[in-house]
């Protein structure tokens, strides 16, 4: 068969073209069902994609086992993170998803999106040189240079008053502010990670480390009376501003709380779909 012929021949065989699949990252806070809560999946479902499942928060063994569904000409999987966990620990798990899934859809276009602190998560895997070739990356109001709040999360988690010295305080927080105060409290691994770069530490160096090629996009929020959204602003969710790939990001600026919402899926999929390439 000549070349012109194995062409055509894939052009007119169903599930041959465009087999691509998609990797969902949520953020710190969350869990892997933001997705749906949200309707990007719906809004993703009304596009041709297909919902291929959801990786568990566990072990390496334990994603090494888990069976993924069969392939789909657009698929999409929904990995559910260690959230509280430091930026390396999130990333690791990461990477053992998405090489599992790599072998599950072999020859197929991989793609990342990632939602707030996922995005640094999913940024940090990309430098590992085990990670497979990723075609688009997404981040969704991602702090890539840190974000004013993780200061305030850890003045809140560490603050212990001249009048309830010692463990006490924990106990009254914990009273007072309920599931609040205990996910800050047992997330300061990663609110450290998300400290502004001015504070050294991950942000600073990460964004020093030289990116694989890809092509990258920023959906950067505006909130009403913020200068981005609630949580971040919109300088530190543009990569754009991260001089090592720089020159590689698309921006699209939207109006928007820092939450995820249908909005988001429409945005995601014009961009999977090559509306925002040059």
């Amino acid at each position: 068969m000549n070349i012109r012929l194995t062409v055509l021949f894939l052009l007119l065989v169903p599930g041959m073209v465009r087999a691509e699949v998609l990797v969902l990252v949520h953020g710190w806070a969350s869990t892997a069902d933001t997705w749906r809560i949200s309707g990007i999946e719906s809004v993703l479902a009304s596009k041709g994609w297909k919902d291929a499942g959801r990786l568990p928060l566990s072990t390496h063994q334990a994603v090494s086992k888990t069976k993924l569904k069969t392939k789909q000409q657009k698929s999409y999987y929904r990995i559910h993170m260690p959230a509280q966990a430091p930026m390396s620990a999130q990333a690791t798990v990461l990477l053992h998803a998405v090489k599992l899934i790599q072998q599950k859809h072999t020859g197929e276009k991989l793609h990342i999106a990632a939602h707030s602190a996922g995005g640094l998560a999913a940024r940090l895997m990309l430098l590992n040189p085990a990670t497979p070739k990723i075609s688009k990356f997404v981040t969704i109001a991602t702090p890539h240079l840190g974000t004013p709040r993780a200061i305030q999360g850890l003045d809140y988690a560490d603050s212990k008053p001249f009048f309830c010295p010692g463990p006490g305080i924990d106990f009254l927080k914990t009273i007072t502010a309920g599931n609040k105060y205990r996910s800050v409290k047992y997330s300061k691994p990663a609110i450290v990670d998300m400290l502004p770069k001015q504070y050294g530490g991950f942000i600073n160096w990460i964004n020093n480390q030289p990116h694989p090629g890809g092509q990258y996009y920023s959906i950067v929020k505006f909130a009403d009376g913020y200068p981005g959204d609630e949580m971040v602003s919109a300088t530190s969710q543009n990569m754009a501003n991260v001089k090592a790939i720089n020159d590689k990001v698309v921006t699209i600026n939207t109006r928007s709380s820092h939450a995820l919402n249908q909005n988001d899926g429409y945005i995601l999929e014009a961009i999977l779909s090559g509306k925002y390439d040059g």
